[in-house]
């Protein structure tokens, strides 16, 4: 645990640094978002937040790699998971600055989802009646659409300044917990790609959010967004790959089943509201691509909340879906019900106390 600590305050602190060098760097090329109709944002801003995640990224593997411990995580899949990021970054580097067309995007998110399989990395298996072998085919197919549903829910996201970082941060940290866990109670490997990604993934977010705090003054970019959501959807295949199904009871499905679970439920908000918004536009007779400012944090501020409280708002929302989940993979569903509940309580009255605050303002207007 100390060496990934380590590694995670590693990671920020690098992140921290270079971002304001890549800022100012962005600015000289042009790298610029300026506003369009569905923008929150009110002034042009630079973009290419994901080249200085690359870097922290890239140092802290090059620093931590002669660890005791985290070091037994550099392995095929680690290189796999980061040459693939690596790809995600460079073509989301020029859509921040040349604006790719969405199909271009989509062929490479796919391309990245194909050299995560020329390393090995793919879902080989599912809990279905026990355990069910996947042919390959099946297993790739399954693995690239994980890998693309993952990379355009954090991409569609990053709407608000800190958002999306905010959120990756606390579904790493599920997923990290959930590695810990799995390792100490299950007897794993305590290294591996997964907990060594998740690692670096809380920190990069962490060291980033200085600067994508309300009022931003660097946004991650498509470089970003596809560069996390990449890590998110690898962490969650290489950990299915680390467990042995047989060595869990039957009666006790929940580590099986949470990794393929978990960037679904860590991510169930923003998956919703893609959801709805593709339904939406198409009954509007409109592309699914087009824009405007019907999404969920769109809504909240609408309702009369601050930009840093629908920021809080939908950390808590995702925080109460991630962790009673991790929880359940490992105590009793009363446990996790429990836990659930507090969670769900909590996140409640935080996001029901503007409204109250708001109503009683108006009521001494």
């Amino acid at each position: 645990m100390r060496e990934y600590l380590v590694t995670l305050l590693l990671a920020a602190t690098l992140c921290y640094v270079v971002t304001p060098l890549v800022r100012t760097w962005a600015l000289k090329v042009g790298a610029v978002a300026q506003i369009r109709t569905r923008d929150i944002h009110t002034t042009p801003t630079p973009r290419w937040g994901g080249l200085a995640m690359w870097i922290a990224v890239a140092l802290t593997f090059l620093m931590v790699n002669h660890l005791s411990l985290v070091g037994k995580s550099f392995g095929r899949d680690s290189l796999g998971i980061f040459l693939a990021a690596t790809l995600l970054v460079a073509i989301g580097l020029l859509d921040d600055r040349f604006e790719l067309d969405a199909l271009t995007k989509l062929a490479g998110q796919a391309l990245a989802a194909g050299i995560l399989l020329l390393f090995g990395i793919q879902v080989l298996w599912l809990p279905i009646n026990g355990v069910i072998t996947l042919p390959p085919s099946i297993g790739q197919l399954i693995t690239v659409l994980i890998v693309v549903v993952t990379i355009n829910a954090v991409n569609f996201i990053d709407g608000l300044d800190g958002l999306a970082a905010g959120i990756v941060a606390i579904s790493g940290a599920a997923f990290f917990a959930f590695a810990y866990l799995l390792a100490v109670i299950y007897g794993f490997s305590r290294a591996g790609a997964p907990s060594l990604i998740t690692a670096v993934i809380i920190g990069v977010c962490i060291g980033f959010l200085p600067h994508n705090v309300h009022p931003a003054r660097i946004f991650m970019g498509d470089s970003g967004s596809m560069f996390l959501g990449l890590l998110l959807a690898a962490s969650a295949i290489t950990l299915t790959g680390q467990i042995d199904p047989n060595a869990i009871a039957a009666e006790n499905l929940g580590p099986t089943l949470l990794p393929l679970m978990l960037p679904f439920a860590v991510l169930a908000i923003p998956l919703i509201d893609l959801s709805s918004a593709i339904i939406r536009r198409i009954r509007a007779g409109q592309s699914p691509f087009t824009s405007d400012k019907e999404h969920l944090h769109h809504r909240i501020m609408r309702a009369g909340n601050s930009h840093l409280r629908t920021t809080l708002i939908l950390y808590l929302w995702t925080a109460t879906i991630a962790f009673p989940v991790v929880v359940s993979a490992f105590a009793p569903l009363w446990v996790a019900a429990i836990v659930a509940g507090v969670a769900l309580f909590g996140t409640l009255s935080f996001s029901k106390s503007n409204k109250q605050r708001s109503a009683t303002h108006r009521s001494h207007r």
